[in-house]
């Protein structure tokens, strides 16, 4: 009896081949089946071609039809083999992919693979295991799913076919860590090998010379003879596979750049955080408790891995505007790997998002694509999560309207409880040392009931409580923007007309969780506000601004005024900064921030680039912390 074939459901079968083909396989007549005594399994169709399914997976069988791959009468052969022995009982597996062994990972991926698998072990990675529905791991570079307990045959990764096998044994490794660490828990964050090596450098000594330069001197006084050293610390980090702070250097040198060219990107608080990132990642890789390096470095990510045929469900897409540019950002569920991707295009000029909806992006609209769902054989995704369709396959892409069937999303997406969600904006690593991924906390989230509307005109701001079906509450907020002229007014009437769905960047705020939307569904239909022209106006009750609580009020203030060190720079701070710094730190006392204090304090006594990144590390981390009741002991 074949057992791997009776395994397969039909979004087995279409992850391992693709949908189409699956239903162009049910059409088919039944064939004539036979057996082998190795279990090889063929099927004689009349007047046709003749298919065989040998044991270790579909890659395997054959068909004399001459299609190249898999085809559909490859699949209408375990259809037919399914329905013989449809009344054969499911049975029990209690398996795991952690107990493959290593001599199976061989058999199956080859010497060679197994080789470059354990150095990715010996350096370390994070993964992210998920045992339900059915076994899958998210690695840094791709998902890998088990789709048939004790069969490595039908093992799907959502990855060029054949081009990183690997992956497979470095998911069986992270299963191994789960099941010893976390026995039973449905999902679980895992670090997988590598050492910390505590004191023998972090790699970053370079981008942290850099950060001293910018913060001595002051972005205020930074021309563009520093452009070839930063361009050679990237090329160093780069060339270390250092992607995380590779990025936050790049963000960096963006900022430096906004402020030459008085561009109102630029902001001080942009620009101390990147340099406070780049000394947080040193310090959490060479402390003696330290931080797996591949985990706050990205060592481990790959530039770029191409996907296999790839099915992305659009969740709205946000239009900034930049320097005489604007910005469009689709974001795309990517279901097989319970990841969000960003699609992001750039055009000169200063449309606004209702005139850039008709631009083409692969030959397709924005509109088309922010609204869309999206089969590609020809996306790339990036470490960081972006996604771009490679040159010289546009023909491999369609696009199709989405109804905005959100409800069948994974439920790594999918929120039907904002108290679990709470709980797991509390429990993220620390901001400064996460991974820097895109979209990292896009959620979608399903809407019960809509309680209250509110504009408040001081923000230009539209605030819409809502609840889930147990009565837990969140703030759907969205500020207006002249590149946006239409989203008050979009969302506005998607609200008060039947929202179920609403996509967006979930956060804390005020004691509880907010969204930032970037598309609306009603079940029918899916709206993007970003990409709607203005309506009549904003029809609902006016609220005060309201003031924030004090305690956001003092952290924010005085990590504005450290970030005012970094724009004039540590040699040219104002007269009056020493008074401000001992008025900011007596706040933060009698708030009961001591530890914060004393870090100012510090840095008000002796300021220097040590002083500077503690006090300013602790006012970051402190504001992260704040609404989950954690701040008072930083």
């Amino acid at each position: 009896m074949r057992t791997d074939l009776l395994g397969l459901t039909t979004d087995a079968l279409a992850a391992l081949t693709n949908r189409g083909l699956v239903k162009r396989a049910g059409k088919e007549a039944a064939p004539d089946l036979r057996t082998d005594a190795d279990g090889t399994v063929h099927g004689d169709f009349a007047g046709g071609p003749t298919a065989s399914l040998p044991s270790g997976g579909l890659d395997v069988a054959r068909c004399t039809c001459g299609a190249a791959g898999v085809c559909r009468h490859v699949v209408a052969v375990v259809l037919a083999y399914q329905r013989r022995h449809a009344d054969r009982p499911p049975e029990a597996d209690a398996w795991s992919p952690g107990d493959v062994t290593d001599d199976e990972l061989t058999l199956r991926i080859g010497a060679r693979l197994m080789t470059a698998a354990r150095r990715s072990f010996e350096a370390g990675y994070t993964a992210r295991v998920r045992r339900a529905p059915a076994p899958q791991v998210e690695l840094p570079t791709a998902t890998v799913r088990f789709l048939i307990p004790g069969d490595l045959g039908f093992v799907h990764t959502d990855t060029v076919a054949g081009s990183r096998d690997d992956l497979i044994a470095l998911a069986v490794w992270a299963f191994r860590v789960a099941d010893e660490l976390h026995p039973g828990m449905r999902e679980v964050r895992v670090d997988v090998g590598g050492s910390p090596a505590p004191g023998t450098g972090s790699g970053l000594e370079r981008a942290l010379e850099l950060a001293g330069t910018v913060l001595r001197e002051g972005a205020a006084h930074l021309g563009e003879g520093l452009d070839a050293t930063i361009a050679d610390v990237q090329h160093d980090l780069d060339a270390a596979g250092s992607r995380w702070p590779l990025l936050a250097v790049g963000d960096l040198a963006g900022q430096l750049t906004a402020y030459r060219d008085r561009s109102a990107h630029y902001r001080p608080e942009l620009l101390a955080s990147h340099l406070a990132e780049l000394h947080a990642r040193h310090r959490a890789v060479i402390r003696p408790d330290a931080t797996l390096r591949s985990s706050v470095l990205g060592t481990t990510e790959a530039a770029e891995t191409p996907l296999r045929r790839a099915r992305l469900e659009s969740l709205g897409c946000r239009i900034r505007g930049l320097a005489g540019r604007r910005i469009a950002e689709v974001y795309l569920a990517h279901s097989a790997s319970a990841t969000v991707l960003v699609l992001r295009r750039e055009w000169d000029g200063d449309d606004d998002g209702p005139a850039l909806a008709g631009r083409r992006i692969a030959g397709i609209t924005l509109s088309a694509l922010a609204t869309g769902n999206l089969v590609t054989e020809s996306a790339v995704r990036s470490a960081s999560r972006t996604v771009r369709l490679a040159t010289g396959r546009i023909s491999k892409t369609t696009v199709s309207a989405s109804r905005g069937a959100w409800a069948d999303l994974s439920p790594s997406l999918l929120v039907t409880d904002l108290a679990a969600l709470g709980r797991e904006l509390d429990a993220l690593t620390l901001r400064p040392i996460r991974p820097r991924v895109e979209a990292e906390l896009v959620r979608v989230v399903a809407v019960s009931q809509v309680l209250s509307l509110a504009y408040v005109p001081g923000d230009q701001r539209l605030d819409a409580l809502i609840t889930d079906q147990a009565g837990n509450t969140a703030t759907i907020t969205a500020t207006h923007t002249t590149t946006a002229p239409g989203r008050l007014d979009a969302l506005a009437a998607v609200l008060e007309g039947g929202l179920r769905h609403v996509s967006g960047v979930v956060g804390r705020s005020a004691g509880g969780i907010v969204i930032d939307p970037i598309g609306l569904s009603t079940g029918e239909r899916v709206v993007v506000p970003d990409l709607e022209p203005a309506g009549a106006g904003v029809p609902f009750a006016i609220a005060g601004s309201g003031p924030s609580g004090p305690l956001t009020a003092v952290l924010t203030d005085a990590r504005a005024l450290l970030a005012e060190a970094a724009h004039h720079g540590l040699a040219r701070l104002p007269p009056t900064y020493d008074d401000r710094l001992a008025t900011a730190a007596r706040r933060l006392t009698t708030l009961g921030l001591h530890r914060i204090a004393g870090a100012v304090t510090a840095f008000a006594t002796e300021p220097v680039e040590q002083t500077w990144v503690d006090a300013y590390l602790r006012l970051e981390v402190a504001l992260d912390l704040t609404f989950s009741g954690a701040a008072r002991t930083s």
